[in-house]
């Protein structure tokens, strides 16, 4: 595929009423909104108008900030794509769940339904779950070390992958006359028994549509470049420059190729929070309006979880404290990094710290004109450092509708972006062939 070939991927990440960590606060939402079903069908309503490829549903196990001033997202992602995918029929439903909280059944089972419900449209983004309070839901005191996490998930894949595929197709005869049900030729045990997993098989569930949902991975350390390079069909990430976008880019389709893969099967997409003005100025002051709304309290819990180190008392208008070498973090390696080489490149305080990750949590984000901004997602894209994005609106959903309206028009008159669907899964949507039933053969 030549580079005028290559057409850009887009998800919208759905979070609440915005990205934005103070979106609740902002007049352009409702809060109120973010426990009403409604909310989310019409944004993936919008999303699939637009021939987004998939909507995408984050997800943690525990309260990640203080209550008293941060907004708590209420639903768990595949109960919600379930909502969504009942009044969609084209795009893509992608949802969050944890190799270290779940067994391997469980899931594949779950995901296999919902590709069923959805026709398959079903994405499933694959995460270990860094830090001890997740863990501390779940009968654990702390958290496993970061390269036991990676190790666990990749069994549990595996055996994932073997309960998908314990359904050949064609399994299910469905012979009213002869009254032959399924074929059992074609239905297997897995028998799976390994460092951390004793499962039987086969799935209760027959083969779904797609053969096996989209994989996705959204970890960016060593461990987890080398666990997406092995497994993974689409890979979420956050990078601040576009030399450090395309070093991950190059590493990654270099690590696919590496087990054998064809690297056009691993589609990278940078998360981008576009804050759209009807000029540049326009657009600066919305983001300066809602980082004015940011309750340090609670960006500076969010950041000392994730760094590891209490900052509660660190003055605000001073740089971080020395900060402990990245082999001393158990929980996510590569955003300890961005954040850690963002405050060191720029020389920011902590308050300047805490306003550049409020709007997107160390992803890019930029505000501008929608000529701008789609100047930005075009040159990444032509220039090898994302095969798309992850559309991160900061406010919903006057962000989607901005984006929808204003920036899309010029990708497509730019001839980078689909005017609809040509297919009717998120594989397709993907350009990814089925599968075939690896797991079942070996």
């Amino acid at each position: 595929m030549t580079t005028n070939d290559r057409q850009l991927h887009l998800n919208l990440f759905l979070m609440g009423v915005g990205h934005h960590e103070a979106a609740w606060r902002h007049p352009l939402t409702d809060p109120s909104r973010v426990s009403d079903i409604a909310h989310f069908q019409d944004l993936a309503r919008k999303a699939e108008e637009a021939a987004f490829d998939s909507v995408f549903l984050a997800d943690g196990l525990e309260v990640r900030s203080p209550v008293q001033y941060g907004l708590v997202n209420h639903f768990e992602p595949l109960t919600l794509l379930s909502a969504i995918a009942a009044v969609t029929t084209r795009i893509g439903v992608i949802g969050t769940a944890s190799t270290g909280f779940s067994e391997p059944f469980n899931l594949a089972r779950q995901f296999a339904s919902l590709d069923h419900l959805s026709h398959g449209r079903a994405g499933w983004n694959i995460v270990t779950s860094a830090g001890d309070r997740a863990a501390q839901n779940f009968s654990q005191d702390a958290n496993q070390a970061h390269t036991e996490r990676y190790a666990r998930a990749a069994e549990f894949l595996e055996v994932t992958r073997a309960l998908w595929d314990s359904w050949e197709d064609g399994a299910l005869v469905l012979d009213r006359e002869t009254g032959a049900y399924a074929d059992p030729s074609k239905v297997h045990e897995i028998n799976h028994s390994g460092a951390y997993f004793r499962v039987r098989g086969p799935l209760n569930v027959p083969r779904s549509p797609q053969g096996r949902p989209l994989l996705v991975q959204a970890g960016s350390s060593e461990d987890g470049k080398a666990f997406a390079a092995r497994y993974a069909e689409a890979v979420f990430t956050a990078q601040q420059t576009r030399e450090d976008a395309q070093a991950f880019y190059q590493d990654l389709k270099r690590r696919a190729a590496a087990h054998g893969r064809d690297p056009e099967g691993l589609k990278v997409l940078p998360g981008i929070v576009p804050v759209i003005g009807s000029t540049e100025a326009e657009a600066r002051a919305l983001d300066r309006e809602l980082n004015e709304l940011i309750t340090p309290q609670r960006a500076v819990a969010v950041l000392s979880t994730t760094l590891g180190i209490d900052l509660t008392d660190h003055p605000l208008d001073a740089p971080l404290p020395p900060l402990p070498p990245v082999s001393a973090v158990n929980g996510a390696k590569s955003r300890f990094e961005l954040i850690r080489d963002l405050a060191e490149r720029e020389g920011l305080t902590l308050r300047q710290l805490i306003g550049r990750l409020g709007g997107g949590r160390g992803h890019q984000v930029f505000a501008g004109t929608p000529e701008q901004i789609a100047d930005f997602i075009e040159e990444w894209f032509r220039e090898g450092a994302a095969d798309g994005f992850n559309v991160m609106p900061p406010v919903l959903p006057a962000g989607l509708d901005a984006f929808v309206d204003h920036v899309l028009p010029l990708l497509r008159k730019r001839g980078l972006f689909r005017e609809g669907y040509t297919g009717s899964t998120l594989r397709e949507h993907y350009g990814l062939p089925l599968p075939a039933e690896e797991a079942v053969a070996a």
